[in-house]
């Protein structure tokens, strides 16, 4: 990794353009909880590292956090990521002192079983786990049907063993619940944590303003950096977000999913592959000539793509932004990613430089009078 100013801006033009305090605030940020509305607190964390490369910042209302080069500029630009991750709420609590949530956001039922969680009620992280009847008892009676993970038949034990004993400790209705599981690499340059989706898209805009601002670059227009919240329950913070700035651009950047493993079908989610480079996708959200824009770039650059289609919507903050005010040319740069919405999310270094890289350079060759018209 390059440790000096110098080495840094040679670096630019190479492969790693990361250094270790790059990689020491994603480990920080990963591990930190944001969940969905309660985003505060990974909030603190990226914008006091985008602090030292923005001319500005605010929060707006309900929390998403914004960096700005050059704000007196009248042009916008937006680079964005979703700051949230998905979680549980704690719903009702038995006089035994077990614990029965709902989902809050798109959190699988599935890999709950048997995992560790923290609670964050009134006294701050309360240690727990979800509870699962052992084996042995499942298989005692061989008529049994195996019981299946679903949302009302799954439930925390924090070793509370009376609903006052969990009052006392601090949780209440409406705490939230969060995976325990954090940041850690595997071999080949592969990394897994929880909530990578999306927090990945906000370490990655985070670099792209380090780099700016370590390269001295000028831009021609104002980039706003955008982390927002409450994306995994409508793309509500990108809503917001949009009107206040409304800008004349954005790049949008979040995750999809790697179809390398069994039981996807790329028939459906098309060929992405970790390790292979960035995944830009056709679909009627995305702005057609910024899309060829940003592709130019990538050729240019030697930046490999790897292409992919949606149908109505993206699914992503691009939809937000793209429809927002009087419509924003929008286009979604996304990152491939294994195993989505799980605490073991898997994702590439080289993917992670790429991406950032790709950002970088399509906002350097972007001015106001790039021509974006249809007609």
């Amino acid at each position: 990794m390059a440790k000096t100013k110098k080495k840094e801006v040679k670096a630019v033009k190479s492969k790693t353009i990361l250094n270790d305090a790059s990689w020491s605030f994603l480990k920080e940020y990963i591990n930190t909880p944001s969940p969905v509305g309660f985003e505060s607190t990974g909030q603190k964390v990226w914008l006091n590292y985008v602090k030292q490369y923005t001319d500005a910042q605010f929060v707006d209302p309900y929390g998403t956090a914004v960096g700005i080069i050059n704000p007196t500029a009248t042009f916008k630009v937006v680079i964005e990521a979703h700051a949230d991750e998905i979680s549980w709420f704690v719903n009702y609590i038995t006089d035994q002192g077990l614990i029965y949530l709902k989902r809050n956001g798109g959190v699988d039922h599935q890999i709950a079983p048997a995992m560790r969680v923290n609670i964050h009620g009134k006294k701050g992280a309360v240690k727990a786990v979800f509870g699962w009847p052992a084996i042995h008892t499942r298989l005692s009676n061989p008529e049994a049907k195996e019981p299946q993970p679903k949302t009302d038949n799954l439930f925390l034990d924090c070793g509370a063993r009376t609903k006052k004993e969990v009052e006392e400790l601090g949780i209440h209705i409406g705490s939230v619940v969060t995976y325990a599981e954090g940041y850690d690499e595997l071999a080949y340059g592969n990394l897994i944590g929880r909530a990578f989706d999306n927090r990945i898209g906000g370490f990655m805009i985070a670099e792209v303003a380090r780099l700016l601002k370590l390269n001295n670059k000028t831009l021609p227009y104002g980039l706003y950096v955008v982390n927002a919240v409450q994306e995994e329950i409508g793309l509500r913070g990108a809503e917001m977000i949009a009107r206040r700035i409304k800008p004349d651009i954005a790049i949008i950047t979040d995750v999809t999913h790697d179809t390398q493993t069994p039981m996807i079908s790329k028939i459906i989610e098309g060929d992405v592959a970790c390790g292979k480079g960035p995944s830009p996708c056709y679909g009627p959200a995305v702005h057609n000539k910024l899309l060829a824009f940003v592709q130019d770039v990538a050729e240019k650059k030697k930046i490999p793509l790897q292409m992919r289609t949606v149908s109505r919507s993206t699914g992503t903050d691009t939809d937000s932004f793209a429809y927002a005010n009087d419509g924003c040319p929008s286009v979604l740069i996304s990152i491939p990613l294994r195993y989505m919405h799980t605490t073991v999310e898997m994702l590439h270094k080289d993917d992670i430089e790429s991406t950032i890289k790709l950002m970088y350079e399509t906002l350097l060759a972007l001015t106001p009078k790039t021509n974006l018209s249809y007609l």
